[in-house]
């Protein structure tokens, strides 16, 4: 049972409410100090999109898989990371549809962020084919999740070593818009990285009370474990993505804002190993089963669909929207059907 089950449904919507605000307010503010930090620092937009908003903003996944996972609901923390993943994709068709500029994969002229989004399919195809063939204990965890692990930190190293060493370059279409200047908080760089410190806490904290309230609602309903994390508690846990996102795109920070989504599901499937290590049952892939493969595979799906836009860079505009961004909407929505009759 979550910490706050034992609240009434009005207090726990009410914690929902107040954690939902400062997880957005301190995840815009964490994309102008990402941003005056690259400025600072010379860092990539790709990289940082990876080091930096990924890594926090996975803050609220490890908080509430790991939680999960030492209370015993193994599969719900498998699950809160694979819908996360799923959802976290489809943030970029909302950013797509708040702004309505055309297709954003139109801006992203950067190869690193398809390097990034290519690397997260792999892990996620890892994890389903760990789900499928099942897995052994090795070392305090299953097989599967030590190789998923691996592959992530090799990743890792490939993305930070990609940053403006590719050798190939997007030629034949417009450049991408120029990056506007921006006002940037006027402190020193060491405030700068303390107030950035403060920020990924108060997302940690808020996030972990968000995806607890999450739980309890969805409890309250009648949902099962399974929906509801891949949904529910998923959507919860993204509020820093979606704040982060927006805030990138009003900046005009194209390629941090779809590298910030890539890289944080770089992230979140690594945890895998923390719930692993944290679950005292049997490896936690063998105890998942055809709902988390379902799952994986809608995320391996949307972001495969963003990966054809990126390449292609002309991909056509509907109402302002891009053609990729609607079609990941239509398959999240269509999934999230799916995933409810296999609950």
């Amino acid at each position: 049972m979550g910490v706050l089950e034992g609240l009434p449904l009005a207090a726990n919507l009410a914690v929902f409410i107040v954690a939902a605000i400062i997880v957005w307010i301190a995840g815009t503010r964490l994309s102008v100090y990402a941003d005056a930090i690259a400025r600072r620092t010379g860092i990539g937009q790709a990289a940082l999109g990876v080091l930096l908003l990924g890594g926090v903003t996975s803050l609220p996944e490890i908080a509430v898989a790991g939680s999960a996972a030492i209370s015993g609901a193994g599969a719900l923390a498998v699950n809160n990371l694979l819908g996360g993943f799923t959802m976290q994709v489809a943030i970029l068709a909302v950013a797509d549809a708040v702004y309505r500029r055309g297709a954003l994969t139109t801006a992203v002229p950067d190869p690193t962020v398809i390097l990034q989004g290519t690397l997260g399919i792999v892990l996620m195809a890892f994890v389903i084919i760990g789900i499928a063939v099942g897995d052994v204990p090795v070392l305090g965890a299953g097989m599967w999740s030590w190789i998923i692990f691996g592959s992530f930190l090799y990743a890792l190293r490939l993305v930070t070593q990609a940053e403006g060493n590719l050798d190939w370059e997007v030629v034949g279409q417009p450049p991408a818009e120029e990056l506007p200047d921006v006002e940037h908080p006027d402190m020193s760089s060491r405030r700068l990285t303390l107030m950035t410190v403060v920020v990924a806490l108060a997302i940690f904290v808020a996030g972990w009370a968000l995806s607890s309230a999450s739980e309890a609602l969805a409890e309250q309903t009648g949902l099962g474990q399974s929906f509801f994390g891949a949904v529910f508690v998923a959507i919860a846990t993204s509020l820093p993505e979606i704040s982060t996102v927006l805030a990138a795109m009003r900046l005009k920070r194209f390629v941090m804002a779809v590298s910030d989504i890539f890289g944080t599901n770089l992230f979140d499937i690594a945890l895998i190993l923390l719930v692993d290590l944290a679950y005292l049952g049997p490896p936690v892939l063998g105890e998942a089963g055809s709902f988390s493969i379902v799952a994986g595979a809608l995320g391996i799906l949307v972001t495969a669909i963003y990966m054809a836009g990126l390449l292609e860079r002309r991909d056509p505009a509907v109402g302002g929207i891009g053609l990729d961004s609607i079609a990941v909407a239509v398959c999240y929505l269509g999934g999230v059907a799916l995933l409810f009759g296999l609950r």
